[in-house]
């Protein structure tokens, strides 16, 4: 996009707060941003003020953008939308955090919820920083207004009012209770409650408070005014009841360095004046951003779910206004020191942010312990089954070394006993997804095939079948070996002559090194999420065929030999399923009724 489509596209949009996205052809997000101002933010765009950006600007094919009602909101919703679509110009720090949304959903009789996944078409509000402030807000919402909370899919089979309903949650739209006309008037209340008139909500509250106090039912009017601050707190208004989170006695001390397109933030955290958590946190930083961009990444990005501190110490000024209000009104206080205790706990902040090697960066250490890239981002494999039966596959992922359950995918595979074209099935099956477009996680810096030589081959033919071109190693057990494609130091120390050491490198790392400890729990993460999901598919195919007359333990077993599955047998006819040994007419004929 050139200087003068920067302009033409900047003219479109509202001088109102809200967040923008850069996009390339495709409709991938390159990046995202804030503005107090749409209008002149975009524009300032065609005159980048650093090479990165430029670059990005250069790539940018779209900018799309999105309306708030205020500058939080943009603050916060730019970095939800960072988590959700990892634009490469960013700095992106590696967890799943992301802030609460409130959603009215697209249906003729739409249910309310809080949500950080909106679904297509609904109506959202937000973001919001304190999910359990939401979470009051909503339920006050749906004792006033009697909103739905339950799924379109158990909306459409209910045939009698839910505990909900004589809870007083829910006026039943489902069975008649409240006509469509009415329900309709009551959402439109809440929508209006969520653009900014607070009355809408906050009166009846008031109303109902003041005749619990004077009917002396304290407790009540107690709960009351809770609900009333979280209402009034929720858009800004009501400062006695913004949470404090801990006072001043708890804070988190911030450092980071930035090292080529790589940040780590180290992040001290103190209670009561004495040091109780230290941890460190590794960040996607495009080149050009300084120290300063990567605070004010990571402090509107990790505090997503996590309860705010009384104050954040950071060793340089994250230069932010609308960082700096929103911390303000959360009740935390952002400081900088510059000598005494508070800049002493700044420098070991720091000094934890420059730490390189050993147990705090074991995925440096494995880096290069197998010389390759940094594999922040990393992929196991491993098949489960049963003789055969109930085959599964899971998929996991680990960023950074932490789990990142968000990512983990698991597919039922062809019934067959045989690991190997098993594991050449799973492997394809995420390379071909890659590939097409249609798998929206990021590619991985390195996959883990948990098994040896012939497993790490099946997978090395899947990517080149589906043409994936990512680096893949497999970790073998009982000796915890790691074999590699190419032949690595212990083949070519060890002089024997077995097939893995033929065809593969295989490396025998000491048992405390904290890049093996990283591939292990890759592997035994793979491997539980597996045999989780064959377990949960064997347990549901032995309890349908449990039980049935003329079916006992061999004959089932016969069964899912031939069909595989439970939902195969269920649709197998009479002669297919009197084919098998043991199975007569008669328990034939038991089996589709029992199972049909």
């Amino acid at each position: 996009m050139d200087p003068d489509g920067v302009c033409a596209r900047a003219g479109d949009l509202p001088r109102e707060p809200g967040v923008y996205q850069f996009e390339d052809e495709e409709g991938r997000v390159l990046y995202v941003g804030k503005a107090v101002d749409l209008r002149d933010r975009v524009r300032s765009y065609a005159d980048p003020r650093s090479n990165r950006i430029a670059k990005m600007v250069e790539r940018a094919a779209v900018v799309d953008f999105a309306v708030t009602d205020t500058e939080t909101q943009a603050l916060l919703l730019e970095a939800n939308l960072i988590k959700r679509h990892r634009p490469p110009y960013n700095v992106r720090l590696k967890d799943d955090k992301s802030y609460p949304l409130v959603q009215l959903t697209d249906h003729a009789v739409p249910s309310i919820e809080v949500t950080r996944d909106p679904a297509d078409g609904a109506t959202v509000y937000g973001p919001f920083t304190d999910k359990g402030r939401v979470e009051t807000v909503v339920k006050a919402l749906r004792e006033t207004y009697g909103l739905r909370g339950c799924s379109d899919h158990k909306y459409s089979t209910r045939d009698r009012p839910c505990l909900d309903y004589e809870m007083g949650i829910c006026t039943a739209p489902c069975t008649g209770e409240i006509g469509e006309a009415d329900y309709a008037a009551d959402v439109e209340s809440v929508e209006r409650f969520f653009e900014g008139e607070v009355g809408v909500l906050a009166d009846p509250l008031r109303r109902e408070m003041e005749t619990a106090a004077q009917e002396q039912e304290f407790e009540r009017a107690a709960n009351l005014r809770d609900k009333l601050g979280a209402v009034e707190a929720l858009h800004g208004e009501g400062d006695a009841a913004v949470s404090d989170a801990g006072g001043a006695a708890a804070t988190d001390v911030l450092g980071a360095v930035v090292e080529g397109d790589r940040a780590v933030v180290a992040r001290l955290h103190a209670e009561g004046g004495k040091l109780v958590e230290r941890e460190r946190h590794t960040l996607d930083a495009p080149d050009g951003e300084g120290p300063e961009g990567v605070y004010r990444a990571f402090i509107t990005q990790y505090y997503a779910e996590r309860e705010f501190p009384g104050a954040i110490l950071c060793a340089e000024d994250p230069a932010d206004a609308e960082i700096a209000r929103w911390l303000e009104r959360e009740g935390v206080e952002l400081r900088v020191p510059g000598a005494g205790r508070e800049a002493t706990l700044v420098d070991l902040a720091l000094k934890n942010a420059r730490q390189r090697g050993g147990a705090d960066d074991e995925v440096g250490a494995l880096a290069d312990a197998l010389g390759i890239d940094r594999p922040e981002r990393i992929e196991g494999f491993d098949v489960s089954h049963a003789q055969g039966t109930s085959v599964v596959g899971s998929n996991v992922t680990v960023v950074g070394g932490s789990a990142e359950t968000s990512d983990y995918r698991r597919k039922k595979l062809t019934e067959r006993n045989d690991d190997y074209a098993n594991m050449r099935e799973l492997v394809r099956w995420r390379a071909e997804r890659a590939v097409s477009g249609r798998d929206d996680r990021p590619d991985p810096d390195l996959l883990l095939i948990d098994g040896g030589d012939g497993q790490l081959g099946a997978a090395r033919d899947a990517l080149a079948e589906a043409g994936w071109d990512v680096p893949a190693v497999a970790l073998a057990k009982d000796e915890e070996l790691v074999i590699t494609p190419d032949r690595g130091p212990a083949s070519a120390a060890s002089g024997t002559s077995s097939q893995a050491e033929r065809s593969y490198g295989v490396y025998d790392w000491p048992d405390d090194a904290p890049h093996l400890h990283l591939l292990q729990r890759v592997r035994d993460e793979a491997h539980r999420f597996a045999v989780q999901y064959h377990q949960t598919l064997r347990d549901e195919v032995s309890t349908a065929l449990d039980d049935l007359p003329g079916v006992g333990p061999e004959t089932r077993k016969r069964l899912l030999r031939r069909f595989g599955s439970v939902e195969n047998v269920r649709e197998a006819s009479p002669e297919e399923l009197t084919s098998v040994d043991g199975v007569g007419t008669a328990t034939a004929e038991t089996i589709r009724s029992r199972l049909g």
